[in-house]
């Protein structure tokens, strides 16, 4: 251990907990690393590097574990293509589709076990979910609370009702706080997602030993990188707004220096869906925080570029992307198991175009969730949507197929071809439509994008040339093995933004080593249009594996082309 990592976590823990109790804590967290590791030189990422976003169980098949079955499934179809899967909370749970962790330590039964995760690790790099702002009503240690049992009894944040808590930032429209009985009377915890998601209480060190011992079990089991679910809200002080606190900041930056001690090639990454610089702060100095965080502004910015065919709003907002540090980049999708986050654009559209978001997610079949303000106001915080029927009317597709197989293959290359590393939903890879089925049986908005697939049922249709899943399958799979084979594409490039039409979104990428370069044209628009790329006279189009004898190159609609001069 080197004496500057050592006062960095004495510094952090001091924050925390006093000059008193820092020292003998700095003994305890150093206890935790049975044997420091050499720092890597940079960071343990390349272009061959993108992370497919799945649950355990989302394929499955009669008399196999869902996560033997994922993993058959994901060799077959990805082999040469994804290198990485991000298996959503495979823990045991009571609600919210995983993120209501039981056991943080435990492979959910209905999944599979560790065996299972060790083999899928075989043959991809592993993201865990590490959810540790909060954990089940059921866990083991809510319920020693319940009893009042040492030493779970300031595991969790209680406060007085009548407290002022206006300020607080609020995520959902549920009550902040829920009434439990205790053998000491009733007390009220902090609930920031719901009465089922009890929060931690960081104040405690306790609780942050137990969350390090579980990182670093994570690491042991194979997690390459963590996610660091709805980690803005970990630390609470009242007469605050009680989101990107200093001492949140504090908390990554410790786990990023046992980490560092212990296994210093894991990647952080957090899950912080606010407004585009709020979320860049967990970059921390570029060094000394997450070296990846969620880009949200990419989702919704890209639905309007297509709903609009116009990519005016995104080149803008792109071409003020500046890299934190040379260790860290961005992790880059459209869709995910949540819903598609307007907050992030707050500032980069219009209200009247956010307005139109919502009204295109409504007629397109999808749902809104919204959050509560401070005034007692409530306002749209997410759309509910698979992002195949966000970016083109389910009735379009029905007449049009193919039009919209290549719309939504614009809107997914465009994360590929942007600085970082590229997150997949399973869903989009396979083009997955509204489950409304799935929505109207839950009752709740976000499993409209969760449905669960029967493997036989799902390998049927990726084999029917005329499907859409085939369509965007093999067309989503031809992107990838050339985005994974191209220098350029290195998450650690370099990027600049062009602007040569307004309805086309063009990024020139450089290789670290400045020997490889692409300029990546996207078409949003439903013309041909032509633009005229900058530094070459002939192109070649690593898409389609052809040569334009000319400076300037024409887009069809909707069309991808990843060029390079020759």
């Amino acid at each position: 251990m080197t004496p500057t990592l050592h006062e960095s976590i004495l510094t952090k823990l001091t924050l925390l907990y006093g000059a008193d109790a820092a020292p003998e804590l700095l003994k305890r967290v150093l206890a935790l690393v049975a044997e420091p590791a050499p720092m890597p030189d940079t960071l343990a990422i390349s272009e061959r590097d993108v992370i497919l976003i799945t649950y355990g169980d989302q394929v499955h098949r009669e008399d196999e574990a869902p996560l033997a079955t994922l993993h058959a499934f994901l060799k077959v179809r990805l082999a040469g293509a994804i290198n990485a899967v991000h298996i959503l909370p495979f823990y045991p749970y009571t609600s919210d589709d995983g993120f209501s962790v039981i056991d943080y330590r435990a492979v959910n039964p209905a999944f599979g076990d560790w065996d299972d995760v060790s083999r899928l690790n075989a043959d991809f790099r592993l993201m865990f979910d590490a959810v540790i702002n909060h954990i089940s009503s059921q866990s083991a240690w809510f319920q020693a609370f319940l009893r009042d049992e040492a030493p779970y009894a300031d595991y969790f944040i209680t406060v007085d009702p009548a407290a002022d808590l206006s300020q607080v930032v609020r995520p959902r429209t549920l009550p902040l706080l829920t009434p439990v009985m205790t053998p000491s009377g009733e007390k009220h915890v902090w609930t920031t997602f719901s009465d089922d998601q009890i929060d931690l209480n960081y104040a405690n060190p306790d609780v942050l030993l137990d969350v390090l011992r579980t990182l670093l079990f994570y690491v042991h089991q194979g997690a390459d990188f963590i996610r660091l679910d709805a980690i803005a809200f970990m630390w609470k002080e009242i007469g605050t707004s009680c989101i990107h606190l200093p001492q949140t900041h504090a908390i990554i930056q410790l786990m990023r220096d046992v980490l560092n001690l212990a296994a210093p090639s894991t990647v952080l990454i957090t899950e912080t869906n606010v407004p585009h610089e709020e979320n860049i702060s967990y970059f921390g100095n570029g060094r000394d925080e997450a070296q990846m965080v969620y880009q949200f502004p990419l989702p919704p910015l890209t639905l309007h570029t297509l709903r609009t065919g116009d990519a005016r709003a995104l080149t803008r907002w792109a071409a003020n992307l500046k890299p934190v540090g040379d260790q860290t980049t961005f992790f880059n999708f459209t869709a995910s198991h949540d819903g598609i986050g307007l907050r992030p654009v707050t500032g980069l559209l219009a209200p009247e175009d956010v307005d139109a978001l919502i009204q295109l997610t409504q007629d397109h079949g999808g749902r809104v969730s919204y959050r509560s303000l401070p005034d007692g106001s409530k306002s749209a915080y997410e759309l509910n949507i698979s992002y195949f029927d966000a970016i083109t009317h389910p009735g379009i597709t029905v007449q049009q197929p193919v039009t919209a197989a290549s719309r939504f293959l614009v809107s997914q290359a465009i994360p590929l071809a942007l600085a970082g590393v590229p997150g997949i939903y399973f869903h989009s890879l396979f083009g997955s439509r509204n489950d409304l089925a799935g929505m109207a049986a839950t009752k709740r908005e976000r499993s409209i994008n969760r449905q669960k697939l029967h493997y036989d049922a799902l390998n049927a249709e990726l084999d029917a040339a005329d499907s859409i899943r085939h369509q965007v399958y093999t067309r989503y799979m031809h992107l990838l093995r050339i985005r994974t084979a191209e220098p350029a594409f290195h998450p650690l490039g370099g990027q600049t933004v062009l602007d040569l039409h307004p309805a086309v979104f063009a990024v020139e990428r450089v290789a670290p080593d400045g020997g490889s370069r692409v300029v990546a044209l996207h078409n949003v628009s439903g013309k041909s249009v032509t633009v005229t790329p900058p530094g070459g006279q002939r192109w070649h189009d690593l898409v389609t594996d052809t040569v334009t004898d000319a400076p300037e190159i024409t887009l069809r609609p909707y069309r991808v082309a990843w060029v390079k001069a020759v």
